[in-house]
């Protein structure tokens, strides 16, 4: 039988890496024991909601992975309180964190209190979230953000028989009406979804393959604060009113939240079953497998938190040993002050024809989670 996603927290972590712990040679931040590992040290986990389950499977996998390796965590979540966020990070280097793994929910507001986590010696890893104008940042993980975007306007081009399986045209004019959405402007990784998505669909708005009823084609337009899903649905119902009653064939949704708010508005405007727009989404959250499986949400983009929990925990324990992480890119991430070292991991495309694959096979969830 498949493992559920809790089950296989732990797994992804290497057995070489647990055995290492007690031979490492040096550690920032002073949790080293008498035996010269790290066992006991304390480090801070700081999630931005608990509204998302995305999020919880995160800071569970991240913790998980942690105390197999002897760690102490300190795991909060914000919900979405940029204030509760800063005094929890406080908190936690008032309680001896030697390290800090941040998901932020602005990257904008962290300076002053990670200047303070800087004057401790105390490293700080950005999880998927980059912290910005902030030199203190040491290290980044997160997915190839931008390939992410591309992914959601190249499945929301395939569902509406622009491209094949295989992304070659299928020689599909249209026209076809579409809308979009893009993330929270706070979340710096919204613009790079953002930008891939655009950068794939534009040629097809160029030669108006694809038209936008409402016009409005930019990124402050097409913003949710916050990923609310609320926020998504009043929009979307507006949507349908400044664009003349015309029929919405496609939606470009950066996350599966988002998707969910999308779907109620265009059933209060009258769409059902197969008149449903082709709507992409983000995360692969129960919600919304289960809205592919039924033909209502087109598609999502598969992040395996799994990976990123263990890339964080791999860049944890190198700073803990006194080692430098391993990172696969030194160009991408600009925070403002500095180019952020970052480790990139690759996501994958999932529709009704392969979620029990990707999904299911992979032991990421149970068939039953999904009934």
């Amino acid at each position: 039988m498949a493992l559920t996603l809790k089950q296989t927290l732990i797994g992804g972590v290497s057995l070489t890496l647990a055995l290492s712990l007690s031979a490492c040679a040096g550690n920032r931040g002073g949790g080293e024991s008498a035996e010269g590992s790290n066992e006991g040290a304390k480090i801070g986990v700081a999630m931005p909601t608990q509204q998302s389950e995305r999020w919880i499977a995160d800071g569970e996998n991240v913790k998980s992975q942690l105390e197999e390796l002897g760690y102490e965590v300190d795991l909060q979540y914000a919900n979405d309180d940029i204030p509760t966020q800063v005094s929890q990070i406080e908190n936690m280097i008032n309680g001896g964190a030697e390290a800090l793994v941040i998901a932020s929910i602005d990257g904008t507001t962290l300076t002053g209190v990670l200047e303070t986590a800087e004057s401790q010696d105390i490293p700080v890893i950005a999880y998927d979230r980059l912290i910005n104008e902030s030199d203190t940042v040491d290290y980044y993980t997160t997915f190839d953000n931008y390939e992410v975007g591309v992914q959601q306007g190249t499945s929301l081009l395939t569902g509406l028989g622009i491209l094949d399986e295989n992304g070659e045209e299928t020689g599909e004019k249209g026209p076809f009406n579409v809308e979009l959405f893009a993330g929270s402007p706070d979340d710096n990784n919204a613009t790079f979804f953002w930008e891939g998505a655009m950068d794939t669909l534009q040629p097809y708005l160029d030669n108006q393959t694809l038209k936008v009823p409402s016009g409005q084609t930019g990124f402050e337009q097409a913003a949710i604060l916050r990923w609310l899903p609320d926020t998504a649905q009043d929009r979307m119902e507006d949507l349908l009113t400044v664009g003349g009653g015309q029929q919405i064939d496609g939606v470009l949704s950066p996350y599966d939240g988002l998707s969910i708010g999308i779907i109620s508005a265009l059933r209060s405007g009258g769409y059902s079953g197969e008149n449903l727009p082709v709507i992409t989404g983000q995360d692969a959250e129960v919600g919304s497998v289960q809205s592919i499986m039924a033909d209502e949400q087109y598609s999502t983009i598969f992040k395996d938190v799994r990976e990123l929990g263990e890339r964080a925990v791999l860049m944890v324990d190198a700073l803990m040993k006194g080692e430098e992480p391993e990172v696969n890119d030194e160009e991408t991430y600009d925070n403002g002050v500095k180019v952020v070292p970052s480790y990139l991991l690759e996501s994958e495309i999932v529709t009704k024809d392969n979620y029990e694959e990707v999904l299911v096979e992979s032991g990421y969830y149970e068939a039953s989670e999904l009934e």
